[in-house]
């Protein structure tokens, strides 16, 4: 698959999405004075900026919080079409990161389990069991230090 050029983002549109970066419950409104536009024009930006995936606005939880108590990295050697594979691996609901790599691994995953359990069973009859998988190797998190989303548009 082809990638799609970059969308060009003027100051105002960063501006709008480090606003919401910061607080994505932060009214029009406020953003509208902040960046100096109206608040219909701040919503009609906000909706051009969700409609072309340049952004998505969602909540972010605490996966142990909610339940799910193990989190692992899965790196992944395969023969064969890697992007092919990637597709598979996207489908798998407790998978919610695939990105195709260089080096050691040609495709990298993350997994958000229950469990132990949970995870085992997805190594071994949803991940090992798909063509073209040679191995596998899991990174468990023992605990997360840091994660953020507030990186800006730099």
């Amino acid at each position: 698959m082809p990638e799609q050029p970059p969308i060009a983002l003027d100051d105002v549109s960063k501006a709008i999405i480090e606003q919401l970066q910061e607080d994505g419950r932060r009214s029009y409104a406020a953003i509208g004075k902040a960046v100096g536009l109206s608040e219909a024009a701040v919503r009609q930006r906000v909706q051009r900026l969700t409609d072309s995936g340049v952004m998505q606005i969602v909540a972010v939880t605490d996966p142990v919080q909610v339940g799910f108590k193990r989190q692992a990295m899965i790196g992944i050697k395969c023969t064969g079409d890697s992007y092919a594979l990637s597709e598979e691996l996207s489908a798998i609901d407790a998978i919610d990161y695939v990105v195709l790599t260089a080096g050691s691994f040609d495709v990298v995953v993350e997994v958000v389990c229950e469990d132990d359990e949970q995870l085992l069973q997805i190594l071994n009859k949803q991940i090992r069991s798909l063509d073209g998988v040679i191995s596998t190797e899991t990174l468990v998190y023992l605990k997360l230090v840091k994660q953020q989303y507030n990186w800006g548009t730099r």
